[in-house]
């Protein structure tokens, strides 16, 4: 058939609906040479796709091609809205095609409907189809249907719509208004752009407002506050009716007035598609727009919805869908006595309804709660999987022969939230409000009225783990426990209460133990630990007030089930202790041991973890017998059965942290070094050679630090004049802005100089140190003159031996297995509770004991290996034909070694991590020498290298738990 047969046939169709659309489908094959549907091919391409359901009449679409298109006919110049909607809703089990089509006869509508990109229209007139393009077009729709995909993803035109947003409350915060009134303003106006677009608002009412207001702010500013006021109530707005949308947001209309410049940028954001905007990326871009505290993060990734749904599906999607499985297979058995008919039929199709109706009421009733909710994106994601699931059931339902719903009644109250950022709280709101507005329009659903948007008090303002309340002074202490002194005013306080939920879940905040004083202050963490004492270890991370919380609610029956993320410093030391407690009241049913995220616009790597009413037990996507504290799953091997060793305690420690810009170059020392002092005594007293976790797995950077030891009052700081006047420069205004009132008042002090280190390293002339971080478990001398920073853990011993067995293949097993991972890179974390305190060194070579008091055999042969290890090192690390030894100025610290003329490049490359990296030989076979006379002080005869590791660990645990 031609192009013209084709236009003349159908031109001015009289006929109905179902007596055309069959043979004008027929007829478009012809026209394009494609073959029809046959009763060969009615699994994949077929008239009437769903027709056979049981009393559903009708089928979903009029004509079906899997994985091309659902065409939908309607008579001529009848609403193809109708029919769109109508695809739409069974989009699902048409098994989502790229393609919807409606048609009339005279127009053919070919609408995209490609998963994470926006939904585009091209349409066909009958007069034009014979036109080149068209003709294309319709070729595509049979045979090539990703030709029609967008060019442009929701992720990117949503990262634009951000992004202007971003750039306009940049501008008006910069004029000076609060970041609260800015944030509110901005939220009114996305929703307003949103609102347009998905048809909710006159059609392009808010672009033709700023339009027609480009030079007149003024105008502007009383043309937004008379639409927010019609918004409020519903009411009329420039000859147009305005629905009532209120639920809040237009509680309080303050307008900001805007420049004529900042009316371009939004006038720029309007001309941009809303109504396809991904609302679970959109409100976390958006936030770092609104917030200053966030403005760095502008332009970093996010987390993609996929990776929030390794939370939602185990706790949401698989228990429901569970449940909706036996309830609809009793539903089929109900409906096939209803189909056979006779006595008892009747019964059974109310039988069947009940059971129907009742998941219904389950899924209306499902609350999710996420108290630490951000800008809404777990939340958004929660009602769009509670939506889904309602959907399916539906339509599963409707195939089994019961009446479809024709509402949904999963809504935003299915989703409760808890924020402390004010910004984030309202954004979360307005997240919500978007995306279920935009599922019910995606899915053929109308949108509730009246008001548009339900009040949705329920995500709260607060915070999330304790109240305060106002009251006397607290008592602080340093992190080896010494008191410090006070600070007020919170010594009052209550645990938060969170509202039951059928499920928890979320991301909540991540700050370790040693941040917590310095972003929260003194009081909030002294009170929140006093809180939570006997539940939550004094140096856990912030969030595992999170996992307790949640753990507590189960307990008491709360909640059903929890997901979080965490990082993955859960896994050990103090905070494994919160899982060890979640482990004992209920389990972990789920969790990724080591996952990519994305925290506050940077690259991590994290934990998620599922605890509570869970079917099965899955780790890292595999089944597993059980899931232990340490989210590991071994051959009857569970290491968080290890305990602290008290023969271990009081031996190894972090370095000094020094919170503030006390490190200085070597030659600027040296210089001070020679400088008379008021006092008579020299700069030495206080300034030393540092050395971090870098100096050790690379080359020494040769810096020096400024050093007034513990409890320097700051008169007698200020006689050492030229380094106090460094610190008092570069450090006090720094620290007069830390939110921990002894940091800022003890500024020219390291905020943690270690008291509990200086003590056990007093009278040594040599200690252990291992970088907390770092790819190889390497243990090095360091002499006792130099400082150690926060980033080393610093072993307070001397002797050969105990340097050996901290180097053998058996503790680097044991830290292995017992370290938490940093970093997007799953760097090892060396942790001193968790991988020192918990290692059984052999019988009488434990650390509580003096050298001299060694009785064990084997102490002189480890020491010998060790010290061999250590020479043949350093001999590679500096070897003599490439370095020369200076002396310092200052009798005692350690000779500089430099490099001779010609052999620096050589030189930078002898590293501990190279080294380690090629492992020579000549280094393979010391270790092999020096882990043989560890084995013998183990009395374990029959190592040999061959040895598993599992085995090792299985012998070192047993060790431990004889001691502990």
């Amino acid at each position: 058939m031609t192009p013209q047969a084709f236009i003349e046939k159908w031109k001015d169709n009289p006929l109905k609906e179902r007596a055309s659309y069959q043979l004008h489908f027929i007829d478009l094959c012809a026209l394009l040479g494609v073959p029809t549907p046959s009763p060969s091919s009615h699994e994949s391409y077929c008239f009437e796709r769903g027709a056979t359901r049981t009393g559903a009449g009708q089928g979903w679409a009029d004509v079906w091609k899997q994985g091309f298109f659902a065409f939908e006919y309607k008579a001529t110049r009848r609403n193809l809205g109708e029919a769109l909607k109508q695809l739409m809703t069974y989009a699902l089990a048409l098994d989502n095609p790229p393609l919807l089509v409606v048609c009339d006869t005279n127009i053919i509508e070919i609408h995209t409907h490609f998963t994470n990109a926006p939904s585009e229209v091209h349409t066909i007139s009958l007069e034009n189809i014979n036109q080149p393009e068209n003709l294309t077009k319709l070729h595509w729709l049979f045979e090539t249907p990703d030709k029609f995909h967008p060019g442009r993803t929701i992720a990117q035109i949503t990262e634009e719509a951000a992004g202007k947003f971003a750039d306009l409350a940049q501008s008006l915060n910069t004029r000076g208004h609060s970041p609260q009134q800015v944030a509110h303003f901005l939220n009114q106006c996305l929703f307003c752009l949103f609102a347009e677009d998905a048809g909710l608002l006159p059609e392009k009412l808010f672009e033709r407002l700023l339009d027609k207001s480009r030079t007149d702010p003024a105008k502007l500013t009383t043309r937004l506050k008379e639409l927010f006021a019609a918004m409020r109530k519903g009411g009329d707005f420039a000859l147009e009716d305005i629905n009532w949308f209120n639920g809040g947001l237009f509680e309080n209309v303050a307008v900001l007035p805007l420049t004529i410049p900042e009316i371009k940028i939004l006038h720029a954001a309007a001309n941009l598609d809303w109504s396809g905007i991904e609302p679970s990326i959109f409100g976390t871009l958006f936030e770092r727009g609104l917030d200053p505290k966030k403005r760095s993060q502008l332009g970093a990734h996010y987390t993609d919805p996929q990776s929030i749904q390794r939370i939602i599906d185990p706790v949401i999607v698989e228990p429901l869908s569970a449940e909706w499985h036996s309830a609809k297979t009793q539903i089929s058995k109900h409906m096939a006595l209803y189909q056979k008919g006779g006595k008892g039929s009747q019964k059974a199709l109310q039988e069947a309804s009940a059971l129907f109706h009742s998941h219904l009421e389950r899924l209306k009733n499902f609350r999710v709660l996420d108290p630490a909710c951000g800008s809404g994106n777990f939340l958004y994601l929660a009602l769009r999987t509670l939506k889904d699931l309602e959907h399916k059931a539906n339509l599963e339902a409707e195939v089994l022969g019961l009446q479809r719903q024709a509402f949904i009644e999963v809504s935003p109250e299915n989703v409760l939230g808890i924020e402390l950022n004010p910004y984030a709280a309202e954004l979360a709101r307005v997240t919500v409000w978007i995306g279920e507005i935009q599922w019910m329009l995606k899915n053929g659903y109308p949108i509730r009225k009246n008001p548009i948007l339900q009040p949705l008090d329920h995500i709260e303002n607060r915070d999330a783990v304790m109240e305060l309340i106002l009251g006397s002074d607290i008592t602080v202490h340093d992190e080896d426990g010494n008191i410090v002194g006070t600070e007020g005013e919170s010594s009052a306080c209550a645990e938060a209460v969170w509202p039951a939920a059928n499920a928890i879940i979320g991301n909540p905040p991540f700050l370790g133990g040693s941040k917590m004083r310095g972003e929260l202050g003194d009081g909030y963490i002294e009170a929140l630990r006093m809180l939570y004492k006997g539940r939550v270890p004094g140096g856990a991370d912030l969030v595992t007030y999170w996992f307790e919380k949640a753990r507590a609610q189960i307990e008491i029956g709360k909640c059903d089930r929890t997901g979080l993320v965490t990082t993955q410093a859960i896994r050990k030391g103090s905070n494994q202790k919160v899982l060890a407690r979640i482990c004992d009241t209920t389990r972990i049913f789920n969790a990724w041991s080591d996952e990519e995220w994305i925290n506050e616009g940077a690259a991590v790597r994290v934990s998620l973890v599922c605890f509570g009413q869970g079917n099965g037990v899955i780790l890292d996507g595999k089944p597993v017998e059980a899931i232990h504290a340490d989210l590991t799953s071994g051959s009857g091997l569970d290491l968080t059965q290890a305990n602290q060793l008290n023969e271990n305690t009081n031996t190894t420690f972090e370095g000094t942290k020094k919170y503030g810009a006390f490190d200085i170059p070597g030659e600027l020392a040296r210089q001070w070094l020679k400088q008379p002092n008021p006092n008579g005594k020299p700069n030495s007293d206080v300034v030393r050679p540092w050395a971090n976790g870098m100096d050790i797995a690379r080359r020494s950077s040769d810096t020096w630090i400024i050093d007034f030891g513990t409890d320097m009052t700051e008169v007698d700081a200020a006689l050492y004049e030229t380094p106090f006047t460094y610190v008092l420069t570069h450090v006090k205004p720094y620290r007069e802005t830390v939110n921990r009132e002894r940091t800022r008042r003890n500024w020219w002090i390291h905020e943690e100089a270690r008291i509990s280190m200086r003590k056990a390293l007093k009278g040594l002339t040599r200690f252990i140190v291992t970088p907390r971080v770092a790819k190889h478990r390497i243990f090095v001398w360091l002499p006792i003159v130099v400082l150690p920073d926060t980033r080393l853990n610093v072993i307070s011993r001397s002797d050969d031996t105990a340097f050996g067995i901290l180097h053998s293949r058996f503790h680097e097993a044991w830290a292995l297995a017992q370290v938490s991972i940093h970093g997007d890179g799953g760097t090892p974390t060396y942790n001193a509770k968790s991988c020192f305190e918990t290692f059984p060194f052999p019988t009488g070579l434990t650390p509580n004991l003096v050298p001299s008091d060694y009785a064990n055999p084997s102490a002189a042969e480890i020491a010998e290996a060790a010290q061999q290890l250590n020479t043949l090192r350093e001999n590679w690390l500096n070897p003599v034909e490439w370095t020369e030894r200076v002396p310092e100025v200052v009798a005692g610290y350690p000779d500089r070694i430099i490099a001779k003329t010609g052999f620096e490049a050589e030189l930078k490359k002898r590293t501990l991590t190279n080294l380690y990296n090629a492992r020579p030989a000549w280094l393979d076979n010391v270790h092999k020498t020096l882990d043989r006379a560890v084995a013998h002080a183990y009395g374990w005869n029959d190592y040999t290298p061959d040895m598993p590791d599992e085995e090792i660990l299985r012998r070192l645990l047993v060790l431990n738990l004889e001691r502990s």
